[in-house]
């Protein structure tokens, strides 16, 4: 359960049918438990109420970039944009990375592609890569490292 104060993703549907991803603060519940008000970051009209459904806690390994195209996997120079691209999304989540190391065009492993090294805090973190085929999109997110070398 959110509460107030808490920083939070919500993802819901554009107008035009794509991924909407926005990031803001729980204002507090509105009546029952399903949902609650949150300020959305750069909405100065006012507060929206959102389904729980929707919303995710903004935490370093929830930010998650996914993107059309498993193909992007495939070009090393496009490997190396997508670190870029998630460190954005980091950005915009309002995530403090303290360091972050590419791994030159990625390192190839079980799932996909490590592409960087980086640290949240004190802790360590791996940022990956993955493609699912059957609906060509790849998913990068921090991950906590397992096993993983450099």
């Amino acid at each position: 359960m959110f509460q107030a104060g808490d920083r939070v993703r919500w993802v819901s549907t554009g107008d035009d049918g794509l991924p909407l991803v926005r990031y803001g603060f729980v204002g507090g519940c509105n009546g029952g438990s399903s949902r609650v008000v949150v300020m959305l970051d750069g909405d100065l009209a006012g507060d929206t109420v959102v389904d729980l459904s929707q919303l995710a806690p903004v935490t370093i390994t929830t930010i998650e970039l996914c993107l059309d195209g498993a193909d992007l996997l495939d070009d090393p120079s496009l490997r190396q944009a997508l670190v870029n691209l998630w460190a954005g999304e980091a950005d915009q989540a309002g995530l403090e990375i303290r360091k972050l190391d590419c791994l030159g065009t990625g390192l190839r492993d079980s799932g996909g592609y490590a592409l960087a090294e980086l640290w949240a805090g004190n802790e360590h973190y791996v940022l990956r890569a993955a493609a699912d085929r059957t609906s060509n999109t790849i998913s990068i997110r921090a991950e906590m490292p397992q096993r993983w070398e450099r």
